[in-house]
């Protein structure tokens, strides 16, 4: 049994025990026993943790239950992994737009090889450029298919009095072969020129006129037969015009380069509209897959 005194002590006007107040005198008493020691040591522990930060209710009481140290961690703890998180995020966002950026280039890659296939087994089932043919070059010399196996030709349908179309096209043709004997690890281009109008252009009048553009240039003739054969196998449509008064003429034909590959095979064809340098892109996408079917 406690002494009444006690008791009474530790009454509060509620009628309740203030344990609070009863707890804090028997901690007191021991360190008080313990020695002036201990008891500095609970000083500089109550000086460190400040209270009065959160009051908490607690059966009608107000407690002060959270040291100062403690608030201030907390407080600054949500802010600390924010900066790491965002870096996760952008991080996250670059790499799948950079995935979604590589799976675009390479399906529309994709895209091109396929289209670039069709067309060229639609332009082998065309039947272009079958069979052989047999005419004179501007030296005078025999010319078949067979001696520009094993090259790449580009090859062009004209006349020599031509007034703009042909020089025209002639000129784009030889810009295509110089630019791509410019690029370094590509096999050399021949380039071909055949007339239509066999009349007018024989050995001299061709030899006179390719010297104007490439010293490469091929100028090929025959007779008129042997014209109308290579230029039904290339699908070359060809008519000459009325005669003026001076006996000259325009002959009407269709304008387009050929494009044979080393086995020779026709392999492409680039109209009036072509630029140069699309000429020179096709080509070259042409040499890189290129496969000879006779190895």
């Amino acid at each position: 049994m406690r002494p009444a005194s006690s008791v009474a002590a530790a009454r509060v006007p509620g009628g309740g025990l203030d344990r609070r107040a009863a707890g804090s005198r028997r901690i007191r008493s021991m360190l008080l026993a313990q020695g002036p020691k201990a008891w500095q040591g609970v000083s500089r522990l109550r000086s460190q943790l400040k209270p009065s930060v959160l009051p908490r209710a607690l059966g009608g009481e107000v407690m002060c239950m959270k040291p100062q140290f403690l608030s201030s961690q907390s407080s600054a703890g949500p802010d600390r992994p924010l900066r790491p998180r965002l870096r996760t995020r952008l991080l996250v966002t670059v790499l799948f737009g950079a995935g979604l950026g590589w799976a675009w280039l390479s399906a529309r890659a994709e895209k091109g090889r396929r289209q670039q296939q069709q067309r060229t087994e639609a332009l082998r089932q065309a039947a272009v450029g079958q069979g052989d043919f047999s005419l004179l070059d501007h030296r005078g010399q025999a010319c078949c298919k067979a001696d520009f196996r094993g090259q790449w030709v580009l090859m062009y349908f004209g006349f020599t009095h031509c007034p703009d179309i042909c020089p025209d096209e002639l000129e784009k043709l030889v810009q295509v072969v110089r630019k791509l004997e410019a690029e370094p690890g590509l096999p050399q281009v021949q380039p071909v020129f055949i007339t239509v109008d066999p009349e007018r252009d024989d050995v001299a009048a061709m030899a006179r006129y390719v010297q104007d553009f490439h010293p490469r240039l091929l100028g090929l003739t025959g007779s008129p037969e042997q014209v109308a054969q290579v230029s039904r196998s290339y699908r070359v449509y060809y008519s000459a015009g009325p005669k003026d008064e001076d006996q000259d003429y325009i002959v009407d034909h269709s304008i387009a380069i050929y494009l044979l590959n080393p086995d020779g095979l026709f392999t492409d064809y680039y109209g009036r509209g072509r630029s140069a340098e699309q000429i020179v892109d096709s080509v070259r996408r042409h040499m890189v897959a290129f496969r000879s079917i006779l190895l």
